[in-house]
């Protein structure tokens, strides 16, 4: 299993994008048309359009 990695510049553009900071948020995996990211405080995972 990979490691979550800090956003890319379009990443975090795609998370503010959401109405979310960018700072808080690793990202998972970037396929298919979206985006999934996880928490970096409560280990909770999102899944938003990019």
């Amino acid at each position: 299993m990979k490691n979550d990695r800090k956003p890319t510049k379009k990443q975090k553009m795609a998370i503010s994008a959401a109405k979310l900071d960018a700072k808080n948020w690793l990202v998972r995996s970037d396929a298919a048309g979206q985006l999934i990211i996880v928490s970096k405080a409560a280990g909770q995972v999102r899944r938003i359009p990019c």
